[in-house]
């Protein structure tokens, strides 16, 4: 447990370090009106999905040799032996045959959600392309992976193809790193945590190999795929040895815990962003690259994992949140229910983000039904209160207790979140507006307001009592 609680706390206070961080603006007008763009989508769908689903464990980490206790080896036949373990985990992709994909039902439930951007994991950390790349034999169009005799076999074609036909923009998720290459991993030596496993200043010809692989793979997505309207580059620590806070807090973070933590390596991994990002934007101008970690003009916005920030930030961004306890699928899985992504989603609005929330898919190529039936509450929400929610900037302030505010335009939405135990429908809106400031419904219906101990006190239909209620003002 303890250790689960340290996991959490990095992430809250890297999210807190990263807010101090120097975010670079694009200086390029066609992608700069690009992410405007993004921002006002609001709401977006990640889905992690690989072999490591035919398993049910936390996809990939657990070929990395780091002490961390949510990625510890669970499953197959050698769990005490690493390499054993490894040689079958990427076994997985002879069994690995997702017979109920059917991505127009995604597509159409994260439409009907409100969704209004995906992001696909084309490869995560443990090398698996679930595309066809030319440049590996480890993916899902392989001959010994019996999913590439179907129709369907290239998962991210057919992926994107579904969610375009909805209108939804494109994202691509790709690992920088990649622990089946031997460019990055190379099997004359033994791995020692999530980086290289060699110094490539040492070896700079197998580095320079790496290098061409990944750029390679890449740009096989943004020339074979069609419009893909956000490249997403995960495994920060691949990238030049800096001197950025980042490092030093990772580094100054791992060295006070007592919860055995291995100390990572600071390795310089310069796969040459810039060059990389110039050869996409050749073939699609205005795509937003997303460097994750990665301090610099390449990190076109920033993606907090798994938390929310304290205020409203001054630059463009999204949490990535899952929607059960695991990024990847796993058995049992305990959902968030409609009202807490509610909660979530405006919660992030109010701050100027984006929420993406995270679905792990099963090795059968579906989604619970709950997440089906999730979505679905959450749609009907969205059709309802919508207007508060796409196209809005933060107002003045992001809010109070349990009041959430956005803007658009003159126009300021506020949102009313009760607490079950304390459910009214008289709200407080304390001083945050004049005195003769009118409230109306989103259907124009002007609302009974009066002031009591110098609060604005604004009185809503008895009907949503002790639900989230949204209404607005006029400036």
């Amino acid at each position: 447990m303890k250790k689960r609680l340290f996991f959490l706390f990095i992430f809250v206070s890297i999210f807190s370090f990263a807010s101090e961080l120097t975010y670079v603006p694009e200086p390029n007008p066609l992608i700069k009106e690009k992410i405007r763009k993004w921002q006002d989508l609001k709401f977006g769908l990640l889905m992690h999905w690989g072999t490591y689903s035919v398993w049910g464990i936390v996809e990939s980490w657990s070929l990395s040799p780091e002490d961390y206790d949510w990625c510890k080896r669970k499953r197959g036949k050698f769990p005490d032996d690493y390499f054993l373990y490894k040689k079958e985990y990427e076994s997985l992709k002879k069994v690995f045959n997702p017979v109920k994909f059917n991505p127009d039902r995604w597509a159409k439930a994260a439409k009907q959600a409100g969704m209004k951007y995906v992001i696909f994991t084309t490869k995560h950390h443990d090398g698996f392309c679930m595309y066809d790349s030319k440049y590996t034999d480890y993916k899902i169009t392989a001959k010994d992976c019996p999913f590439s005799k179907n129709k369907r076999a290239d998962i991210t074609k057919e992926i994107f193809k579904s969610f375009r036909k909805e209108g939804l923009w494109i994202g691509a998720y790709f690992s920088k790193p990649d622990w089946h290459s031997r460019y990055y991993w190379n099997p004359y030596f033994p791995p020692f945590d999530r980086n290289v496993n060699y110094d490539p200043a040492l070896y700079p010809e197998l580095w320079e190999k790496f290098v061409r692989y990944t750029h390679n793979q890449i740009l096989e997505l943004v020339k074979n795929y069609g419009k893909i309207d956000i490249l997403w580059l995960d495994g920060g620590w691949v990238a030049k040895k800096s001197k950025n806070k980042i490092e030093k807090f990772y580094k100054d973070q791992i060295n006070k815990t007592k919860t055995g933590f291995i100390k990572q390596r600071i390795v310089s991994q310069d796969i040459r962003m810039n060059e990389l990002v110039k050869k996409v934007r050749k073939l699609q101008p205005d795509i937003i690259v997303v460097d994750r970690a990665v301090e610099g003009k390449n990190q076109n916005y920033l993606t907090p994992e798994n938390t929310v920030p304290d205020n409203i930030i001054p630059y463009p961004w999204e949490s990535c949140i899952t929607m059960t306890q695991s990024w990847s699928y796993v058995k049992n899985p305990q959902y968030k229910s409609s009202d807490k992504i509610i909660r979530l989603l405006i919660d992030i609005v109010s701050k100027g983000g984006n929420l993406l929330l995270n679905i792990g898919p099963s090795p059968e190529g579906d989604w619970d039904q709950q997440a089906y039936k999730i979505l679905n509450e959450v749609g009907l929400w969205l059709k309802k209160y919508g207007e508060a929610i796409y196209g809005t900037k933060p107002f003045t302030t992001y809010g109070f207790d349990n009041i959430k505010f956005t803007r658009k335009g003159k126009t300021v939405y506020i949102f009313y979140m009760p607490e079950k135990d304390r459910e009214t429908n008289l709200i407080s809106l304390k001083k945050a507006f004049p005195e003769k400031t009118e409230f109306f419904m989103l259907s124009g219906k002007k609302l009974e307001a009066f002031i009591k101990n110098g609060e604005k006190i604004v009185k809503i239909p008895e009907a949503y009592k002790g639900k989230i209620f949204v209404f607005k003002t006029h400036l």
